[in-house]
């Protein structure tokens, strides 16, 4: 696993030591340890040569990874696992596909322009380098999954978390609506079990990997993490149309949440079909939930999330306040709704 400290690749770790397999990891070591039970390597792979150090003359059925910043660095891993790993699965992003995404695109709409020799360029452009990088190197052997909204343990983006946080605290809640807006989202441990039994079936290729659009919707997912923080907050709907007005940017000062319409019709309805007949099978709320139990949200997600990274500025404060009918400093903290 080349990384496997937090997100998606602590649910790969976590995944494939409850299975059995012995696990490898390579990290900075910056973000913490691996789960217990794993072996851990150190490097660095923004500086070339470190990885090969660190892996040294190493042999692996599978390989994950989840590198998001300088193609570069993906394609000297692919250059030197190509003839030592069984299968390489790589962790992209529905964000390489370019911008207006229309509802229901599926793997084959165009993307964005990468290299994979480039240092850092930015999210999409990176991703897409490394898929190449990876692909070029592994061909069929290669698995991209190219991820949606991705929410669960060990999230350390600051979406979840962040609503999480906010309705433990009570209280009115502003809530972006309408509450039955359909969402789209993988849960991580879905996404690392999905992968790991990719790579024993050997399943290559390129996958949109998500769950279906409108499993859930805004309104069932905030009334599960309501629930699981055992708070008894109020949430309190307001329109898109009042959202915009109140100046509240979606996605970054609202985490999940885009409005209806054309402008992100792709957001939350991605063509899925390839990867479900390849076995993806995701949780829904409800049903599997995506959040996290009490328990583990008192236990586990407060501090594997890390601070809140949303993007959430404490100038919006009082807009949501005005949102939910909450007077300025009433019950909210400065930095969310």
């Amino acid at each position: 696993m080349l990384g496997g400290t937090h997100h998606v690749g602590r649910n790969v770790v976590e995944a494939a030591l409850s299975e059995g397999h012995r696990v490898t990891t390579l990290s900075r070591g910056s973000s913490g340890p691996p789960p217990p039970g794993a072996v851990a390597l150190h490097a660095d792979r923004t500086r070339p040569g470190e990885l090969a150090e660190a892996l040294g003359s190493r042999q692996f059925d599978a390989v994950v990874d989840t590198w998001s910043t300088a193609p570069r660095a993906v394609l000297e891993a692919a250059e030197l696992l190509a003839d030592r790993a069984g299968h390489y699965g790589y962790v992209s992003t529905v964000s390489v596909y370019r911008e207006p995404t229309p509802a229901g695109i599926g793997e084959d709409f165009p993307v964005v322009e990468g290299d994979p020799g480039a240092e850092t360029l930015d999210y999409a452009a990176d991703k897409r380098g490394a898929e190449m990088a990876v692909l070029g190197h592994l061909g069929a052997r290669a698995l991209v999954a190219r991820a949606g909204l991705i929410l669960g343990p060990h999230e350390r983006v600051g979406r979840l978390p962040w609503w999480l946080r906010r309705l433990e605290r009570g209280g009115p809640v502003a809530a972006p609506g309408p509450a039955d807006r359909p969402l789209q989202y993988i849960d991580g441990r879905d996404l690392a079990g999905w992968l790991l039994a990719s790579a024993g079936a050997g399943t290559g290729g390129i996958f949109n990997a998500v769950g279906r659009p409108g499993s859930t919707t805004m309104g069932r997912l905030l009334e599960a993490a309501r629930e699981v923080t055992g708070s008894r907050a109020e949430l309190v709907w307001a329109t898109p149309e009042a959202v915009e007005a109140a100046g509240i940017s979606p996605w970054t000062e609202f985490p999940i949440w885009v409005p209806p319409g054309e402008e992100y019709a792709g957001v939350h309805d991605i063509d899925v079909t390839a990867a479900h007949r390849a076995g993806l099978s995701c949780r829904t709320v409800g049903r599997r939930s995506p959040t996290p139990g009490r328990r583990c949200w008192r236990r586990g997600t407060r501090r594997a999330s890390g601070p809140d990274r949303s993007g959430a500025r404490p100038r919006r404060s009082s807009a949501c306040w005005r949102l939910s009918g909450t007077a300025d400093g009433d019950r909210a903290a400065p930095g969310a709704p």
